[in-house]
């Protein structure tokens, strides 16, 4: 019950526990829309298998259709979850290959003695567990696992050794914490005694979406967007976490397309500007496209916080080593979302998505593909009306091999960690060229298929924020990237060409045409050369950090201009922060 009762800020609306001798289930339950039925769990049909989970499912008529079929009835008054668990019944822990969407669940058959558990094919929403004598502890909130008094607190060098190193931890299914494990993206978790997880689902490689007619593609993709962002808007209210490029504001046209003629306030923007440190064009471009959907848009401004505003304050408090210095901006957009309704959408994933590199057209000169390049730039220049766009810098880097670099090793990480974790190694490992998997798009596919996506997702769940929001990102739908990664790269995803045009009509042309550009800087560095961020430079180490950091060789950043130096050298005083946080707790 206690370990339930904290889930209280994730899930506010309903809590329930089921328990059967030495098996229990606990659910806190967020209500996402207004009208939404009570979603009563641990659920069960038959008082034999139970599920909890937070689950929500796309293509939900399909899915019930085919469970209709093999006789699952009344699905149309069932929960998600309900209907998941109806597919186990169904197809067992195959279930697995019928189920898109968001969630993470565990199901308990009591007839088998046997637990199964899967998180999201993109990781989206987070499972911990931890093996403790004679059972296991799991949950999508790592501090609810941490409650248990079986579970010990002992850190994982390892994922220390790659906060600091790369930001992030690097072992999918790694935490902070010695004895508590991720549950990675796609995989399931099953057994009768002790669990072992498995991939079961892997992003295809094999797709080919050919039509002879243009406009085909065009009509396809923007069918399989209207369902994304259906899935994920359902009832509305909804908010969008729109900035002034195509990819959020092709979002926010498409839910208010998508709920067409409902209350004026169904949907909001929020966007986070710079006013005065930088010269920010994104507040122009965002009220532009606000403006010309008609959506209320709120702002944050950033040069209104102090670099780790509110750190020392339960709200910011997370529970593995953070490193945004301006995680307040972050919290405070969540509530202002919260203030309007509790779910709310991103553009995050069109980037990798529709990612084609510099190098595709020199790839197809070198394998003697030069009727089909032609034939792919004269189809580019029929749907856009010009050449395309190619950044001559990047193509005279490609053509002298040079490549971006990956960085520096931090010279600040204690020298015998480094040595014991063998961090040098796996440093130029992670940096290393990774080998092309997919045959047409290799760089969209490594991009979509990154480590670092379920550790982005998880910032934003309301088990890390606190606040009763959640996150949906349309562009992460499996049958819209499915469906990317088929078609032909050029004319289609350069340049984001397909999103281009099916938002013609929908965005104004300053927003619809405008190109990728790079941002004019980092706030950060402006907001370091304030006097009051000078203690960053001087602040002082727990004991516990020299294992880990020799704070004498952390360069200072005030005054630093090199926005990738700052972030790197800031990762001390992040790990610092974090650990005088256990301290006291």
């Amino acid at each position: 019950h206690r370990m339930t009762e904290s889930l209280s800020a994730r899930g506010p609306d309903a809590q329930g526990v089921w328990l059967d001798g030495p098996v229990g289930l606990g659910h806190a339950w967020l209500r996402t829309w207004p009208d939404s039925a009570p979603d009563p769990q641990p659920y069960s049909l038959d008082g034999c298998v139970w599920i909890v989970g937070d689950v929500r499912i796309d293509g939900r008529a399909d899915l019930v259709s085919a469970l209709s079929e093999r006789g699952c009835r009344d699905l149309h008054v069932e929960s998600d979850a309900g209907v998941l668990l109806h597919a186990y019944q169904i197809w067992g822990e195959a279930c697995l290959a019928h189920v898109r969407g968001d969630f993470v669940f565990a199901i308990w058959d009591a007839r088998r003695r046997r637990l199964f558990c899967a998180r999201d094919q993109f990781g989206v929403k987070p499972f911990f567990y931890a093996q403790v004598p004679n059972g296991l502890v799991f949950s999508n909130t790592l501090a609810c696992v941490r409650l248990h008094p079986a579970v010990p607190s002992d850190l994982n060098e390892d994922a220390i050794g790659d906060f600091l190193v790369f930001g992030a931890i690097q072992d999918p299914s790694a935490t902070c914490f010695a004895a508590i494990h991720r549950l990675p993206a796609a995989h399931g978790l099953a057994g009768s005694g002790r669990v072992h997880a498995t991939r079961y689902w892997t992003l295809p490689i094999d797709g080919s979406i050919r039509y002879r007619r243009m406009r085909d593609y065009v009509h396809h993709f923007g069918a399989l967007l209207e369902r994304a962002v259906a899935d994920r808007a359902r009832g509305g209210p909804v908010g969008v976490l729109m900035s002034g490029g195509l990819d959020s504001t092709a979002i926010a046209a498409t839910v208010k397309h998508v709920l067409g003629a409902q209350r004026a306030d169904a949907v909001q923007a929020y966007t986070t500007v710079c006013d005065e440190v930088l010269r920010d064009p994104e507040r122009e471009f965002s009220q532009l496209a606000a403006d010309a959907l008609g959506l209320p848009i709120r702002y944050r401004i950033v040069d209104h916080y102090q670099v780790y505003e509110r750190w020392e304050t339960p709200e910011l408090r997370r529970p593995e080593p953070e490193s945004d210095p301006l995680l307040a901006v972050h919290v405070n957009q969540l509530q202002d979302v919260a203030a309007h309704g509790r779910v709310v959408l991103t553009g995050y994933g069109a980037d990798p998505a529709f990612r084609v590199p510099v190098r595709y057209a020199g790839e197809l000169v070198v394998r003697g593909k030069l009727l089909r390049l032609a034939g792919e730039v004269a189809q580019y220049v029929l749907v856009r009306h010009r050449l395309p766009r190619v950044r001559v810098g990047a193509l005279v880097r490609r053509w002298l091999g040079r490549r971006s670099s990956p960085g520096e090793f931090p010279v600040w990480l204690n020298r015998d960690f480094a040595a014991r974790g063998n961090f040098h190694a796996r440093w130029h490992h992670v940096n290393a060229k990774p080998a092309p998997v997919h045959p047409t798009r290799p760089d969209a596919y490594h991009l979509l298929t990154s480590a670092d996506w379920p550790f982005l997702f998880e910032g934003y769940d309301p088990g890390v924020t606190g606040v009763p929001v959640e996150t949906r990102h349309p562009f992460f739908d499996l049958r819209l990237v499915d469906y990317l990664l088929a078609i032909p790269p050029m004319p289609w995803c350069f340049d984001k060409t397909i999103l281009r045009l099916v938002m013609r009509g929908l965005l104004p042309d300053a927003v619809r045409l405008r190109p990728k550009t790079v941002a004019p800087g980092d706030p950060l560095v402006a907001l370091l050369r304030r006097p009051g961020a000078h203690w960053v430079d001087r602040f002082e180490p727990v004991p516990a950090l020299h294992a880990y950091v020799d704070p004498a060789r952390i360069p200072p950043v005030c005054g630093e201009q090199d926005s990738n130096a700052i972030w790197m050298n800031l990762r001390p005083l992040g790990l610092n922060l974090w650990l005088q946080s256990e301290l006291a707790s």
